[in-house]
């Protein structure tokens, strides 16, 4: 079963704490000192960097403080240690430079920062529509990506929170390498034509939680990449857009194992894909388990519960043998709501490692706009199913 206390206590209480107080005693580095102009057009990158370098520097808790206004920004890296706490205060709103952007894989960066707070209500726009046709990585895999929007690389003990990103240009944020975060209340919007504008991806990361947010893109609402851990998704609204989904997984050789994921008491609607655990067929060898998936509310939802261990986004693909990515340990609780085809419930399981432990309780979908009865579409999975279920089980 996942874990669903994922953080200690003493941690979110000092978080608390800190990004409560944090006026007191507290220096604040106002990015306009620096020469920051809000018009909209004057790249602020010198002045942002010096405000933050600057406020790293400095022990104790310091804040970076972006006042109200438009303030155009290119591509830059926010870099620690810092010696303190240090806050990146957006009262301001931050937008990207127009265009395809391709000599940057990153539009803001955080990286090697412990106990960073970013808040404040600002808008961090990515312009993305300037950008999207030159995008050709939804066609095939040999492609250059956009610059995600905000990229957090080694972050720990950090907190997101009441931060809004519109229209990027590829994901809106990236986690990589990153330890306890807790990511609440922001607003991730993209048309669902946006490609590859996933809300959040994340990557070799433990102890990420995500509440009370909205992610609107036209990719994965949220994507859990391998070597990822003690995940806890809750009270979160997605759609449009891909759903959430634990992969792909099993491309690379350097790829380990993902454990321990919560997703509970979302929405989804209008989504492609609900809940998706995917894998691609190649001889990569690693566990994905001990996840639970539970009060999940979902409306008109392509495919609303789906486990696919031949995904293959760009045919055709090197299809060298069944996934050897091993899905175990998986609890289905009181998901309910309306699909849109004719299979709610699809596990298409590897037939080298197939499906164990698949438990489903009180499973219950109604038609979106088809007249046909629903169906479950099963394939190499051992699993049990208690209560009520809709479409029929097929294990």
């Amino acid at each position: 079963m996942a874990h669903q206390n994922i953080f200690p206590c003493i941690f979110f209480s000092i978080l608390f704490c800190v990004s409560s107080t944090v006026a007191q005693g507290a220096r604040t580095f106002n990015v306009k000192y620096y020469g920051a102009i809000a018009d909209g057009r004057t790249d602020n990158r010198k002045a942002f960097l010096r405000a933050w370098m600057d406020a790293c520097d400095q022990k104790g808790v310091s804040i970076v403080y972006i006042p109200k206004g438009v303030y155009m920004l290119g591509s830059v890296e926010f870099a620690g240690p810092c010696r303190g706490v240090t806050m990146f205060f957006m009262k301001g709103d931050l937008r990207a430079p127009r265009g395809a952007f391709l000599n940057a894989e990153t539009w803001l960066g955080f990286r090697y920062v412990d106990n960073l707070i970013m808040k404040g209500g600002g808008t961090l726009d990515g312009q993305g529509q300037s950008a999207w046709p030159f995008n050709q990585c939804h066609k095939n895999n040999n492609c250059q990506a956009l610059p995600i929007s905000v990229k957090f690389d080694f972050v720990t003990n950090s907190r997101i929170k009441s931060i809004r990103s519109i229209h990027s240009k590829n994901a809106h944020f990236s986690f990589f390498g990153c330890t306890n975060i807790n990511i609440s209340n922001v607003e991730l919007l993209a048309p669902d034509y946006s490609p590859n504008t996933d809300g959040i991806k994340m990557g070799s990361s433990s102890n990420i939680r995500i509440s009370y947010s909205k992610i609107s893109t036209g990719d994965d609402c949220i994507a859990i990449l391998s070597d990822s851990s003690n995940i806890d998704i809750s009270n979160v609204y997605g759609g449009p857009g891909h759903g959430i989904s634990i992969g792909s997984l099993g491309k690379y050789t350097n790829e380990k194992n993902v454990n321990g994921v919560s997703v509970r008491k979302c929405t989804l609607n209008g989504t492609d894909n609900g809940i998706r655990i995917k894998s691609w067929e190649s001889p990569i060898s690693i566990t994905a388990s001990n996840f639970l998936f539970q009060d999940i509310f979902m409306y008109n939802v392509r495919n609303p519960i789906i486990i696919d261990q031949t995904y293959c986004p760009h045919p055709p693909c090197n299809r060298q043998t069944a996934s050897h990515v091993q899905i175990r340990d998986v609890t289905y609780r009181n998901i309910f709501g309306t699909s849109s085809s004719e299979i709610a419930v699809s596990m298409q399981c590897s037939k080298k490692f197939p499906c164990k432990n698949i438990v489903m309780t009180d499973i219950k979908f109604g038609h979106h706009g088809i007249k046909k009865s629903l169906k479950s579409y099963c394939s190499y999975v051992n699993g049990r199913s208690f209560g009520r279920q809709y479409p029929p089980p097929c294990f």
